[in-house]
């Protein structure tokens, strides 16, 4: 029998409240006292969340367009992911729609505006294409973006919303200033910015959590009010699709 079950009662007490003062890095240890969990908080830091929004300006080219099969396109873009790369431009992320799994939306990040400009036009990106099975004309956009939220959200559907509006810097303080009514129907802010040339040209990406509230919020005179209130001057062109790449 060890020596230790011979100890008078209250020295043994002793013995444990010091074990487990000296346990307070063990956070499971259910018989701590209120006093030593006190302490041990007491003198604690807490490091700020790293924040997930970017205001520093991107520069994005996006491609919208349709292909006769997804797979051999996604193959095929993949092998000339080097011509891409020559020209500054960097995979990013890629989509398909909702409605037509077959309407393809590609975001890449651009280097060089002015050189993106002359490869979105180039012989050597018209022949890519056509070797992807994109069917169709493009429609290729260079835009920068202005805000990014960077942090993880619980679905890969999306929403990516063009517009025209009056001023732009009215718009954004409108928008930023309407984001939790977003929230509350099932909205939350991704990305958003303008086409380089043209900051009276919006382009808002948006993750869709709730399809039914997202929806009724589209179709909505509340919608309808906010939008002429930030200046938008035309009805708003919406592509619903999956993130189905990332790079």
């Amino acid at each position: 029998m060890k020596s230790s079950s011979f100890l008078p009662a209250i020295f043994l007490g002793m013995f444990l409240c010091l074990a487990s003062c000296g346990d307070q890095n063990d956070q499971n240890d259910k018989e701590m006292t209120d006093s030593v969990a006190n302490d041990t908080t007491s003198n604690a830091t807490t490091a700020p969340a790293a924040s997930t929004i970017v205001t520093t300006p991107q520069n994005m080219m996006i491609v919208k367009h349709k292909v006769a099969d997804y797979d051999k396109f996604l193959t095929s873009y993949e092998a000339h992911d080097s011509l891409r790369l020559a020209n500054g431009i960097h995979s990013y992320v890629i989509g398909r729609g909702v409605t037509d799994p077959n309407m393809i939306l590609v975001a890449t990040k651009v280097d060089d505006i002015e050189k993106a400009k002359v490869f979105g036009k180039s012989a050597d990106l018209k022949q890519a294409m056509q070797k992807a099975g994109v069917t169709g004309k493009p429609a290729i956009s260079l835009t920068t973006m202005t805000y990014q939220d960077t942090g993880t959200v619980s679905t890969d559907l999306r929403s990516r919303t063009t517009f025209t509006v009056k001023d732009w810097d009215k718009w954004q303080r409108s928008f930023d200033s309407s984001r939790q009514v977003r929230l509350d129907n099932g909205l939350i802010d991704r990305v958003y910015g303008h086409e380089a040339d043209d900051n009276k040209k919006v382009t808002l990406v948006v993750a869709v959590t709730d399809t039914a509230k997202a929806n009724a919020f589209w179709k909505s005179d509340q919608l309808k009010k906010l939008r002429a209130g930030s200046g938008a001057t035309s009805e708003p062109d919406r592509f619903v699709f999956r993130i189905v790449k990332r790079y």
